[in-house]
């Protein structure tokens, strides 16, 4: 994996992977596995649809399964430095220029969650506000054009 392809995780975030991994490789891959045989013992597969939704569903998962590993096992967990400037792991405050304040957790980008304000090392406003200290006016490059925000406050 080259370097700039690196999954940056905060320890939260490699947690909630780890378990999703341990729940489809304990849970959901033997319901899987029960799918598909009560599904073969319906008879002539050929014709058989819910062999071919079981076959579906076991690909995806194993997949997941996959996919989880493989991220869990070349990830960087980032450790939480110091609050002096934005690294991924803080939370943020930053002011928009309609005086709009929102707090923020930047995170890397497998752990992006906007709903939930936590928000991707790569997005615009994670690209930006990296490296930046409290009191900086930073401007942001949006793909509508850019605007300034101020940094209020690192946790």
């Amino acid at each position: 994996m080259k370097k700039d392809n690196i999954c940056y995780l905060t320890a939260e975030g490699y947690l909630n992977l780890e378990n999703e991994l341990n729940d489809l490789k304990l849970n959901k891959r033997p319901e899987v596995i029960k799918a598909l045989k009560e599904a073969r013992a319906m008879g002539d597969l050929s014709e058989n649809a819910d062999y071919d939704a079981a076959r579906n569903d076991q690909a995806q998962l194993e997949a997941r399964i996959k996919e989880l590993e493989y991220k869990l096992e070349h990830c960087e967990i980032v450790d939480k430095k110091n609050n002096d400037e934005v690294h991924i792991g803080s939370k943020i405050t930053i002011l928009y220029d309609d005086g709009e304040e929102e707090e923020y957790q930047i995170v890397g980008s497998m752990e992006a969650d906007p709903f939930n304000n936590k928000i991707s090392n790569e997005s615009p406003i994670g690209i930006a506000v990296l490296g930046h200290k409290v009191g900086e006016i930073i401007s942001v490059e949006s793909p509508n054009g850019s605007y300034d925000v101020t940094l209020k406050a690192i946790a």
